[in-house]
């Protein structure tokens, strides 16, 4: 699955599109429902907001049903921390490039519903 590369249009924020986008996975999903309710207009903005919150409240709600399992809890906490932090990175990196990167079911999903915002 490649990024694809975008020239996003303008953000109702006064922020530059890819630090806005780079700015809605910074807090995880909460700074993804600032963004949804802040941005007007561009949907570059808009996708990145959506996927960041959509995919930390997957995240969020792993960790706490997984984790609440003693064994399992330790092995996922162990193995999805550090790619729950590599995946943050990454996001943040290839919005501030201005690339609308996909993920599986969740980036396609995103991209339904800035429809309906």
């Amino acid at each position: 699955m490649q990024p694809i590369q975008v020239n996003p249009d303008p953000s109702s924020t006064g922020l530059d599109p890819k630090v806005a986008g780079l700015l809605c996975y910074l807090a995880g999903f909460v700074t993804g429902i600032i963004f949804l309710v802040i941005e007007k207009q561009s949907r570059f903005v808009k996708f990145h907001a959506m996927q960041s919150t959509a995919v930390f409240v997957i995240l969020v709600a792993v960790n706490l049903i997984l984790g609440a399992i003693p064994i399992i809890g330790l092995l996922v906490a162990f193995i999805l921390t550090p790619l729950t932090f590599i995946l943050w990175i990454a996001l943040m990196l290839l919005a501030l490039q201005g690339k609308q990167f996909k993920l599986p079911y969740i980036g396609e999903w995103s991209e339904q519903q800035i429809g309906k915002f």
